[in-house]
């Protein structure tokens, strides 16, 4: 199987280097690109009526130019196939950003706060420190299956092909998919798709992170805490994560200055989660990733013995 074979140098390279200041503050990276294609849709469709139609054809023109870039830079070699998936995987930076809220912490709330507020769209400023934790935990949890997994995942099944249509659905989900007033007829068909496209990889990564912590055997309590999410899917890697460090995670939260009531995930755990229980978060997911790692060797071996 030739795209588990390119997999393997494509993570390492990803979890050796990350993304390397140098590089990008030279280039626009690949997700700022996504972002400005999803943005030039959203100026020029959302608007007047039948916007859900329009956010349709929004979600076809960024699978058609997924399926044409990944096919054409799939043609430039293996080389090209194995940087250009290196660049979409984020392990190695997910971790980084995650890692940086308990330094964060460490040294003082305030710290901790501006550096959550980097990868969460929560409210911030007034977060406790067990609050800081949770949404880094949870932030944690929730990309590791949205920017390792799933990419891994969908570049196994088609290639470059698959893993740009992937990344550029997920960017206008994250950018369009909102159930507000501007864009709850327009960002649907993004949201639905991306639903569709993290079922399998949202389980996956949920799997995964039971298996290196062994907590497969409470498989039934993490069903059950993930399907209270409000996600489809983000609430399967939270559960595993949340039992794996033995803490409570989701709970009340704030957004836009309004304060909402979500249930816990394993409310029986700890809910007063610290800067070590995001570095044991940290350790937990290098795990998944060697396992991860492991499983596409292995796909690899086999594929070359059939």
């Amino acid at each position: 199987m030739m795209t588990a074979a390119l997999l393997i140098p494509a993570l390492i390279l990803d979890a050796v280097l990350g993304e390397p200041k140098w590089l990008w503050s030279r280039l626009p990276h690949p997700a700022v690109l996504m972002g400005r294609l999803v943005q030039a849709l959203d100026d020029g469709l959302n608007d007047g009526d039948g916007r859900r139609g329009k956010g349709i054809l929004a979600v076809a023109v960024l699978v058609l130019v997924g399926l044409l870039l990944g096919w054409a830079l799939s043609c430039l070699g293996s080389v090209v196939s194995v940087l250009v998936a290196a660049v979409l995987i984020a392990q190695r930076s997910l971790v980084d950003h995650v890692r940086a809220v308990a330094t964060g912490l460490r040294q003082d709330l305030p710290e901790g706060r501006a550096a959550v507020a980097m990868i969460v769209s929560r409210d911030t400023g007034h977060m406790t420190g067990p609050q800081v934790a949770r949404s880094a935990i949870e932030s944690g949890a929730e990309n590791f299956s949205d920017g390792v997994i799933a990419p891994v995942f969908w570049f196994l099944i088609a290639g470059l092909p698959g893993l740009l249509v992937y990344k550029l659905v997920n960017t206008a989900d994250s950018m369009i998919g909102y159930r507000t007033e501007a864009y709850e007829e327009f960002g649907w068909a993004a949201a639905r798709l991306d639903d569709v496209l993290n079922l399998a990889p949202a389980r996956l990564s949920a799997l995964l992170l039971a298996l290196v912590t062994g907590r497969t055997g409470q498989w039934g309590e993490i069903s059950t805490d993930a399907e209270k999410h409000r996600s489809p899917n983000a609430g399967w890697p939270e559960a595993a994560m949340a039992r794996a460090l033995g803490v409570s995670l989701a709970g009340p939260r704030s957004y836009d200055g309004e304060m909402r009531e979500f249930p816990w995930v394993n409310a029986a755990g700890s809910k007063s989660p610290t800067a070590h229980s995001i570095l044991r978060c940290t350790e937990v997911l290098w795990r998944a990733w060697g396992l991860t790692l492991a499983v596409v060797v292995a796909l690899c071996l086999l594929f070359s013995l059939i």
